[in-house]
């Protein structure tokens, strides 16, 4: 082999030695940084306890759940049973209490209530309301949606039972008027009837008077008043967004309720 062969031999091993050197160090970088971004993602609350509001079931998560688990979190959706307040409570603290750290509790209309009484536990670190009642003490969903009448109102059947569903020109028109056809044919089907006795129940311990709060306000709610989100809210002084979307943002508006939820993770943690 000639000298000039051999040293354009020599040359091209280098070559290809630097380009393998700097692809395994890029690539080990782009791993560790994708690793330090799913660690601030979580930044101390890794725990998210969903609930659900009247007419609905867990499910009205579903578009939310695989967005914040994708981003490291664990995430619990619990199943009210829509009978009575009590027990819709003891079914969020049972959720709350399996966890093995702090909680972030997430509450939609009717859950709202539901988390604003039941956490009187240390593991819980925040609350995060959306489109959802925040009744102070005395104060009942059904109240306050009397004193703030909407469209839904019309829409409210009672049965042999005493339970109240609504119509399904109710959720089509007043309570998820923004989601496509088939999405609003699978709320009609799995609706969970609700008895007046869950809504009906004022509130004796207030949340969100002692733990930090968030609040997405639905623009064009016909379920929950608007200015009734707004004043729940200010009242909290809670951290608020406000999305152009009906009663059921967690559905139509997904990834801004999730990124929402990520951002009280983080805000819980260090305070």
């Amino acid at each position: 082999m000639s000298s000039r062969t051999l040293r354009l031999a020599l040359g091209a091993v280098m070559a290809l030695a630097v380009t393998v050197t700097t692809f395994t160090r890029t690539s080990a970088q782009q791993e560790i940084s994708g690793s330090q971004e799913q660690e601030r993602s979580v930044r101390g609350i890794k725990n998210i306890v969903l609930v659900h509001g009247a007419w609905a079931d867990g499910s009205s998560w579903s578009k939310v759940i695989p967005l914040l688990e994708a981003r490291g979190f664990h995430v619990v959706a619990v199943q009210n049973h829509l009978a009575t307040f009590e027990d819709d409570i003891a079914t969020t603290k049972r959720a709350i209490a399996v966890q093995d750290g702090p909680v972030l509790l997430v509450g939609h209309s009717y859950g709202g209530a539901v988390i604003t009484q039941a956490v009187n536990d240390p593991k819980v670190a925040g609350l995060v309301y959306v489109a959802a009642f925040a009744p102070d003490k005395g104060e009942s969903p059904l109240q306050l949606l009397t004193a703030y009448p909407t469209a839904i109102a019309n829409e409210l059947r009672v049965d042999q039972f005493g339970f109240i569903t609504l119509t399904p020109n109710g959720i089509r028109e007043d309570f998820a008027q923004d989601l496509s056809e088939a999405e609003k044919t699978v709320l009609i089907a799995t609706q969970g009837p609700t008895s007046p006795a869950s809504g009906g129940t004022p509130i004796t311990s207030v949340a969100w008077k002692t733990k930090p709060s968030w609040y997405v306000v639905a623009q064009h709610d016909r379920t929950i008043s608007p200015d009734l989100e707004r004043l729940f809210a200010d009242r909290m002084n809670a951290v608020t967004i406000t999305l152009s979307s009906s009663h059921v943002p967690m559905l139509s508006h997904p990834y801004e309720v999730a990124a929402f939820i990520r951002k009280a993770a983080a805000q819980a943690a260090d305070r």
